[in-house]
Parts: structure tokens; C-alpha cells; sequence
């Protein structure tokens, strides 16, 4: 008993330290490829091509891959997210621009951002790799932008950024439960612990909305005053607080996701865009889309720490080595 007890202990310590020295990876929307970013130095180690405009990332259920959406590409780019490497690429994927997993690794849902409909896929894992199959396309409002699938894998939520509308989906019968008028130009979506509360970052504003999706059509709960440009979400970690990046104000704001309020603003240059938290909760990354740069900042001084030179446009963020998502 005692040596199954360390050896699961060693294993634990192995993928600990697999995560940790893990790259960080850039998308660098405007030049077609991926920053492959030492994590230890925070220097650029390599570009790995893509297809054209790679927006968006997200790991498979399995954990093998990490999928990068090349939205006017029409493919997904595997990676290897320890190694940076291409493992495979799927084509046919039409306009992925938002894409996200269910919790119950049943449903895999993009949203078409330049062609105006929200795909949903089966995913069907292989003794070797995995299967997409369309399952259905539905037409929607213009430019739908982001996508939140909530906890018991029943419902996706998605912006349509140019409708100024909310769209809730029901993934068993792949169609729509409801529309909502919300604020100007909505960007992403986030779901409280709860799943009573939908936030919404509003572009177009200086306001994340927050939403009552309990029973029924969201219905407004409040209005936060974050900063201008409120853009893209990170849950923090401790599963309360949420940070939102202000692409216009060149800001951070961390939002108190039981009282609805902000807690702290603080500064980010070059228009911060996607985020992602280190493991120790200590550590923000954030892409500055404008300046060509990934901003690290310390979350404990609330300020810059380093500046890492990247690609044209760069947009998603991630390493191995995170803080949890939700």
C-alpha cells in the first residue's frame, strides 16, 4: 500500500513538473502562426505556423491536444501542449473562430464569427485521436463572438458581437432556448459557481452586464462599470473573482463575482486582450494586441512585470500550467 502511495505521489510530482516547465503559447493572429514562449525565461523560443487568423485555444478532453482555430482558415491546429509541437491538422472546420468543450466531453461548439452561424460537433474520442461530426449548424444574429457552455453541459451561451444580442442553445436539441437584446458590441460570456449569473463584457461600453439565466430568457441583474473596452475574461482561480481586460482604457479590472462589484483596476498597456493565470495564482499573462507583445504582470504588486515581444495581433494565451478556468 505504502509503495502504491508513493508511486502515485511520484506520478503526481511528474505531471506537476511536466505542467510547470510547460510553454506558454501566443496566437498571433495577423501572421498565421503561434509564440512557442519559454516559461522559465520568457523569451521566444520559436513560431510554429498555423492556418490563417488563429484567434482562439482550447484543450481537448482527453488533454492531449491543444486546439488552435484558424478562423479564416477552416482548420484546427493540434499541438502538443508540452512540447509546442504540430501534432495534426483537422480541415473543414468551417469560420472556428470561439470554440469551447462541454464539461461532459459530449458537445464541441464554435462560433462562425464572419459567417453568422454556431456549429455544434460530436466528439467522439478513438483509441487514437478523436472524431468531430457536425452535427448542426445554426444560423444566428451577426458575428457571433463568444461561447460559455455552463457546468452540467445543457446550455451554450453565445455574444453575437454586431447584433448587440444574447443567444442561449440547448446542446440536446441543438437549437435555440432564447435571444436577449444586451449592451453595445458583446464580446465574452462567463458563468458565476453558481450558474445563476451570466456575465457579459461589453466592447462597445465600459460595462460588463450581469444577467439572471436561472429561469428562463437572462434577464438584467446590474451593470458593472469595469473600463472602456471591456473585451475578454479570466476566472482568477479561488473560484470568487474574475478579471476583465479593457482593451480601450489599456486596463485590467478583477470583478467580485458574488457582490458584482469591481475590487481592483490596475494597468496594462498596448490593448490587453486574452488572459490566462499561472498555477500559483501569482501570475497574469495577458496578450497586448496593439503593441505585438505578451504582458506579464504581477498580480500580487498589480503591475507589469515583463514584456515579451510576439507577432502581428496577437489574441489567445495559454500554458499547461494554469490557474483553474472556471
Amino acid at each position: 500500500m505504502h509503495f502504491v502511495r508513493y508511486a502515485l505521489f511520484g506520478v503526481g510530482m511528474a505531471l506537476s513538473a511536466a505542467a510547470a516547465s510547460a510553454p506558454i503559447f501566443v496566437l498571433n493572429s495577423l501572421d498565421a502562426n503561434v509564440s512557442i514562449i519559454d516559461p522559465a525565461t520568457y523569451k521566444e523560443l520559436r513560431r510554429v505556423p498555423t492556418g490563417k487568423e488563429p484567434h482562439h485555444l482550447y484543450l481537448t478532453p482527453d488533454e492531449k491536444s491543444l486546439m488552435v482555430a484558424n478562423a479564416t482558415g477552416d482548420t484546427i491546429t493540434l499541438m502538443d501542449p508540452k512540447t509546442g509541437e504540430v501534432q495534426r491538422t483537422l480541415t473543414g472546420i468551417v469560420d472556428p473562430y470561439q470554440l469551447q468543450f462541454s464539461p461532459d466531453m459530449k458537445w464541441f461548439v464554435t462560433a462562425a464569427n464572419r459567417l453568422d452561424h454556431i456549429d455544434i460537433y460530436a466528439w467522439k474520442p478513438l483509441e487514437k485521436g478523436f472524431d468531430l461530426t457536425l452535427v448542426k449548424r445554426i444560423p444566428a444574429g451577426k458575428t457571433p463572438s463568444h461561447i460559455m457552455i455552463d457546468k452540467n453541459s445543457t446550455t451554450a451561451y453565445v455574444t453575437l458581437q454586431d447584433s448587440d444580442e444574447l443567444i442561449a442553445i440547448d446542446l440536446a436539441t441543438q437549437t435555440p432556448k432564447w435571444t436577449v437584446p444586451v449592451g453595445k458590441t458583446p464580446a465574452d460570456v462567463f458563468l458565476t459557481p453558481d450558474q445563476k449569473t451570466l456575465l457579459v463584457a461589453l466592447t462597445g461600453d465600459s460595462y460588463v452586464e450581469a444577467y439572471d439565466v436561472s429561469n428562463g430568457p437572462a434577464k438584467l441583474v446590474t451593470r458593472i462599470k469595469t473600463a472602456a473596452g471591456a473585451h475578454a475574461f479570466r476566472a482568477q482561480g479561488d473560484h470568487r473573482h474574475l478579471f476583465v481586460s479593457n482593451r480601450t482604457a489599456n486596463s485590467i479590472s478583477r470583478i467580485d463575482m458574488q457582490t458584482l462589484a469591481v475590487t481592483d483596476t490596475f494597468p496594462v498597456p498596448g490593448g490587453p486582450d486574452c488572459m490566462d493565470v499561472l498555477a500559483d495564482g501569482k501570475t497574469l499573462l495577458v496578450t497586448s494586441r496593439w503593441a505585438r507583445k505578451l504582458t506579464v504582470v504581477d498580480l500580487e504588486q498589480k503591475k507589469v512585470s515583463n514584456q515579451v515581444p510576439v507577432g502581428k495581433s496577437p489574441h489567445g494565451v495559454w500554458t499547461l500550467n494554469h490557474a483553474p478556468t472556471r
